[in-house]
Order: structure tokens, then sequence, then C-alpha cells
């Protein structure tokens, strides 16, 4: 049995195990996605990753996927919101670990990797291209042509948005790999399941107060949930959806628009998945008025990198985060439907307790010091 009948120390007690044991084992393993033919596949991979990189893909050649997805910076770009051709109305979501995910960006607007994977390339404020021309760079230039080729076992032909869509599939393939290191958290939640109480002491009493936190009063685990730290759902936290003077962001309720009315979406006739089982979730997502406002819940892995924080990249600092939480302003929640969240009213050591925690849950070479 986890962990034997041995207490824990203060602050966290044997009562809490399963809760912690819930968020790992990390890494998971990733199914391959039956909606992707090419999923798994290593020719396909390292076309996505050269794909990613690839600044030919778009209208003016100034930019590529990678432009807005450092590396370095957790898949993000360290901006409040992007900027492509034009900037856009979004904070830069980070790629890690999306082989895990049901519904993809913000707004949930894509259900599969690849069509999430195309909408920038075509999107006249990022890359700007269209499948037409996305389809006449892979004709003209002899390295996309094989790696082409390679990947998808036969030479571009004559259907412009079939190009279009595999090379989103090549992108949604490379991403898939796009997985966060282990952590201090996950040695000590290891250390918890095999019942070693000196491993699990290495942890840091200060992360082990916030976790308690995380787990206990501040409700934080109802949402940030399961190995990613997220359920991949949305929620209103109260962030302001104000995009402009008189134009608002409808977050998940102008997602579902979206999704409903995609050719790309699980339904439509680019799923190689020819049950249609992957469908299920689009098959019954519902709008209804309460998604108004919402976005997606983000992972907390390795989250040091993807400052700033939230939709609209509004919150510059983890403690900015966390003091939103702790001062929330009730009157901006929705009225009706869910009602997860209450201000936390955080003491300065309760913060610095919760910063503790979240700092573990970052590789060792991300952690701020």
């Amino acid at each position: 049995m986890p962990c034997g009948a041995e207490p824990l120390p203060s602050p966290l007690s044997n009562a809490d195990i399963p809760r912690i044991l819930a968020f790992g084992p990390w890494p998971p393993g990733v199914p391959r996605d039956v909606s992707n033919r090419v999923s798994g596949s290593t020719r396909a991979i390292q076309f996505g990753q050269q794909l990613f990189s690839d600044k030919r893909l778009s209208r003016d050649g100034q930019r590529s996927c990678a432009s807005c997805h450092q590396s370095a910076l957790g898949f993000s770009d360290g901006l409040a919101r992007a900027v492509g051709i034009a900037q856009v109305d979004r904070n830069t979501l980070g790629l890690a670990n999306l082989g895990t995910q049901r519904w993809f960006g913000w707004d949930g607007a894509n259900d599969n990797l690849w069509a999430q994977s195309l909408r920038p390339l075509l999107d006249v404020r990022e890359m700007g291209g269209s499948t037409t021309s996305l389809a006449q760079t892979v004709r003209r230039h002899a390295d996309l042509r094989s790696g082409y080729r390679r990947s998808f076992g036969a030479a571009p032909g004559h259907d412009d948005e079939r190009i279009a869509i595999d090379l989103a599939k090549a992108l949604a393939a490379f991403q898939e790999t796009l997985v966060t290191p282990r952590t201090p958290f996950d040695d000590f939640r290891d250390a918890l399941q095999r019942g070693d109480r000196a491993a699990a002491a290495a942890y840091p009493l200060a992360a082990q107060r916030g976790l308690a936190l995380f787990i206990g009063r501040g409700r934080c685990y109802v949402c940030h949930s399961g190995p990613t730290l997220s359920n991949g759902e949305f929620h209103d936290i109260g962030i302001p959806h104000f995009v402009a003077p008189g134009r608002v962001d409808a977050g998940r309720y102008g997602g579902i628009k979206l999704l409903q009315a995609s050719r790309y979406n699980l339904l439509g006739p680019f799923n190689d998945d020819s049950t249609r089982g992957s469908a299920t979730s689009t098959r019954h997502v519902e709008l209804q008025h309460r998604n108004f406002g919402e976005f997606k819940v983000p992972s907390l892995r390795n989250l040091a990198r993807t400052a700033p924080y939230m939709h609209n990249g509004s919150l510059a600092t983890l403690r900015d985060v966390l003091r939103h939480y702790s001062d929330l302003p009730e009157e901006r929640l929705h009225a009706d439907g869910e009602r997860l969240l209450v201000p936390l009213h955080l003491s300065p050591a309760e913060t610095d307790d919760l910063m503790a925690f979240l700092d573990s849950l970052n590789e060792a070479a991300t952690r701020p010091r």
C-alpha cells in the first residue's frame, strides 16, 4: 500500500495522498491520434519539425510557427498578446503536452491538433496563408516535396486543401512529441506512491504547505487536475474579456460556434478515423449562454517559462496571478452556471508557500532563483 501507515509530516496527511497521486504519473503515455494517419510516424515528425521553423509558409516569408512558439519560453512568446502579421487578441499558449488534450486553443475552437495547427497558417493576422499558397509552396520547393513524399507516401497532388491539411498533420505529429520534463514535484509524488519517506522528505516544507493549500482550502485542484494539472475545460475566472472599446472576446461561446461550423472538425471529411469514434465529444458539445467569457484552463507544468498569464496576458507574474485569486472580483463571475471560485484572501506567507509549490512544477533548469 503506498506510503504505509506512518503519518506524513505536517502539513500533509495520509488522507491527502490519493489527491496527490492523481497528479501523476509523469510523463504520461500519449496515445496515437487516430484522426491523423501520420501521428507517431518518425518521418512525419521530422517533416513537421522542419515545417515548424519554415518561414516560407507565411504570406510575407518573415515568420514561422517558431516565431511565436519559442522553445526557451515553453513554446510561447513572452508577449501579452501574440503578434504575427498583425497583433491578435490573445496570449500565446505554450505547446507542450498537446497529445493529452481534447480541445485546442483558449476557446476550444478546434477538436484536434492538426486543425489547430492549420488555423494560424490561414489566419490573416498570423501567417496569412491560404490552402492554395501552402500547396504551391510545397510544390515549388524540392525539400518540401521530398519531405511530403517521405511522410505521406506520395508526391503532393492537385488538391490544394488536402496538401495544406497534410502539412498541418505533419506539424501535429511533431508537436505531439513536445512533453515537459519531470519536476521536483513528480519526484515527491512518486516517493509517496512507493512509500519512500526519506525521498519524500527532500521536498521543501514550503512547497508542501503550498500543495496543502492547493488541494485544500484553495480548491485549485478542481480545475488544475490530473497529470497535466489541467482539466482541459473552460471556466470564467473573472478576467475581463474586453479586447478593445466596444469589442469583446466571447471565449468558449465563440469557440463552440467556430468548432461546429468548421470543415476541419472531427465530424468532417478530413478525419482519418473512419469510425468517427474520435468525434464523440464534438458530436455532443452544446452551446450554452454561460460559455460566454470562459477560457481554457492551462497546464501548470513549466509555467515559469510562459509568462505573462491569462488569455489576454494581463497578469505579468505568478504573484499577480495569486493576487488575482486572493482578491477575486466576484462581481465579474457568471451569475448563472458554475460557481467554483471565492476569494482566497491569502496571507503573505500563504502566497510564498503557493509560489514554492508552483516553483516545484518546473523542471530544475527553469526554476527561478
